[in-house]
């Protein structure tokens, strides 16, 4: 692995000297960056960085000989973009209930048709692990280009335990393959099964009983999640599944109020979850739980936007001292797009964000939202080196300004040049 030098920075963004785990309330809004700068990365971390001024005291006087130089002149240096909700494991597009919705049906309905989640639980029987595996790669790659270098994907279009357990190997095979950081979780109460629709309760259990322990076994996943939701799993289900999961060493991540003021962020809360997401229905009764909690809430623009949904109060969220995190959703039914400059746009377009507090809420608190903040999200020594370079761009407000558009020019993981 070469060393790699990146000197002539126009703007190094998103630095630390003191890594933090989350960014919260008004400190959202700041932003650290150095002016003419230089970053040095070593055996697959950042080993220094400051302004070229500074360069030649701190870089180690016996470099090697190896190093790739790169001149970023007229270029900005980012901490790669974490996504940290996704479901990129799917067995097909769903652009036919995307006419569906076009034409007025909601996504409860299309649901409760056999449709949405249903509809890719059905085609995931059929396929094998394998066209699996080769699908959600492209994937993977399609979104490093744009900026991600980490990624939690997500089971639950199974809905059956050796359906979820074929996703599970599959999501376990891409964080051995991709460079990619992958995290893992295990959504098997994503929706009820149609043969279980009259006893909801029945597939609860085989949740608990028969998936859980068997993921478990496995080492498939890191976190356990649920859709906790009007017309999907119940509070009283999210209980006992959560309960059972943390059993087995796995920490929730809720699906939360997209749909209802459901008491998904509050069951979230209770169980110390990594994060709660989606959001659309939080009032100051939610705010008051997420504060002083070790909770992320996460927005999803992408879905509220492709489902002309209300959106979640970040603004509201953000006064009231909590942080924010914001991720793609990236999935076939209701956000087709891992695109985490769009997102960042979206930040700023839907939800008022500042370029500043949009930048933190795609880098070290979706960082966090995936328990990589100590490693992953900023500019910092001794993190993975996990950045990309941009195209010559005018400034940061740039970023989430100009939306349509790769401003990615080269994307650095594991301290190694993609592509």
């Amino acid at each position: 692995m070469n060393d790699i030098l990146i000197k002539n920075i126009k703007e190094l963004v998103q630095v630390e000297d003191d890594a933090r785990l989350k960014v919260s309330g008004k400190e959202m809004s700041e932003i650290k960056t150095i002016k003419n700068a230089f970053l040095f990365i070593s055996e697959g971390k950042i080993k220094a960085f400051g302004t070229m001024a500074e360069m030649g005291s701190k870089l180690h006087p016996g470099k090697s000989v190896d190093m790739i130089t790169i001149d970023a002149g007229g270029k900005m240096v980012f901490p790669a973009f974490c996504d940290s909700h996704t479901h990129l494991v799917y067995p097909q597009s769903r652009e036919i209930e995307y006419i569906d919705k076009i034409k007025g049906l909601s996504y409860e309905e299309i649901a409760k048709r056999g449709g949405g989640i249903l509809n890719s639980a059905r085609r995931m029987q059929e396929i094998s692990e394998d066209e699996l595996y080769v699908a959600a790669m492209e994937r993977l790659d399609e979104i490093m280009a744009l900026g991600t270098g980490a990624v939690e994907i997500k089971s639950g279009y199974g809905l059956t335990t050796q359906s979820e357990l074929k996703m599970l190997r599959v999501i376990k095979r891409l964080k051995k393959d991709s460079p990619l950081t992958v995290k893992s979780t295990f959504l098997g109460a994503h929706a009820i099964p149609m043969e279980y629709k009259s006893n909801p309760s029945a597939y609860v259990d085989m949740v608990i009983n028969e998936m859980i322990p068997q993921v478990a076994a496995e080492e498939l996943a890191d976190y356990i999640d649920v859709f906790c939701d009007r017309g999907f799993f119940s509070v009283e289900d999210t209980d006992r599944i959560l309960n059972a999961g943390m059993k087995h060493g796995l920490r929730p991540k809720i699906h939360a109020n997209e749909l209802d003021y459901s008491g998904g962020i509050q069951v979230g809360v209770k169980y110390n979850a990594l994060s709660v997401d989606h959001l659309e229905f939080t009032g100051d009764a939610e705010i008051e739980a997420l504060l002083n909690s070790e909770t992320m809430p996460t927005i999803l623009p992408g879905a509220a936007f492709f489902l002309n949904m209300q959106y979640a109060p970040a603004r509201k969220m953000i006064n009231a001292g909590l942080p924010v995190a914001l991720a793609s959703d990236f999935n076939p039914g209701s956000s087709p797009s891992g695109n985490m400059q769009l997102i960042l746009s979206m930040g700023s377009i839907l939800y008022r964000l500042t370029p500043e507090e949009g930048i933190n809420a795609t880098t070290i608190n979706t960082a966090y939202a995936m328990g990589l903040s100590q490693e992953l999200g900023s500019i910092s020594t001794g993190k993975k080196a996990n950045v990309f370079i941009t195209k010559p761009i005018p400034n940061l407000q740039f970023m989430p300004y100009y939306y349509g558009s790769n401003k990615v020019e080269t994307v650095i993981l594991n301290g190694e040049i993609q592509g």
